[in-house]
């Protein structure tokens, strides 16, 4: 609404904003109560952070980001981890799951390098976590030549761009909708990722075309 205000030589300030959204029924999206998904107090071994919140990327398959994030639904949690890939912001790779494993983090990661057949170039960047730090994880990673990046301690901007896009995520989809059940929150979460997010959604980054547009006119 305010790109096409401006657009038109009409100055747009808070007011007129609160204005518009009040004739139109429209309310803005709060934050809602952080729940820690990072358990770093483990004794694996962690990578050191390589990405060094570098986000830009010149091609597909160069960097990556990977996090979990959580949803509630009336049966209990839902847990989803993602891969996003910063050339696009497409969402490579995901997973969804009632706790917070290695298999959750493992299976998001085998989805983006069965979908993307990455080269030996890439970095692949998490927090510290357990999930990301466990032999399972760390194995995958090895044996498709992909090299580790890891956040600092407590650090949430060392991986920026997967908080951004959990938090449209949440504002978008979870903080608008009541999920009676796990299965209606994994198809609404596919539906919003694979139809919406991935092909149609407008990146202000990316010159406002979607990840799928932006790769495919690269």
């Amino acid at each position: 609404m305010c790109r096409e205000l401006r657009s038109r030589g009409v100055e747009v300030c808070e007011n007129t904003v609160a204005r518009l959204m009040r004739q139109h029924g429209l309310r803005a999206a709060g934050v809602r109560k952080f729940r820690h998904t990072t358990d770093s107090n483990h004794g694996r071994a962690v990578a050191e952070n390589v990405l060094k919140q570098d986000f830009t990327a010149t091609g597909p398959n160069a960097k990556w980001v990977a996090d979990i994030t959580y949803l509630w639904t009336q049966e209990g949690w839902l847990y989803l981890a993602a891969v996003e890939d910063l050339y696009s912001r497409k969402v490579v790779g995901w997973s969804l799951g009632e706790r917070m494993t290695s298999a959750l983090v493992t299976d998001a990661l085998r989805m983006a390098i069965g979908r993307q057949w990455p080269g030996k170039s890439l970095i692949a960047h998490s927090d510290r976590g357990s999930q990301y730090a466990s032999a399972d994880y760390q194995e995958m990673l090895a044996s498709a030549g992909i090299r580790c990046s890891m956040s600092r301690r407590g650090n949430c901007w060392d991986n920026a761009p997967m908080e951004s896009f959990f938090a449209t995520l949440k504002k978008e989809l979870v903080y608008q909708t009541r999920y009676a059940t796990r299965a209606e929150a994994r198809r609404s979460v596919f539906e919003y990722i694979e139809v919406f997010y991935n092909r149609e959604r407008q990146h202000s980054a990316l010159g406002y075309v979607s990840p799928c547009q932006f790769e495919g006119a690269a």
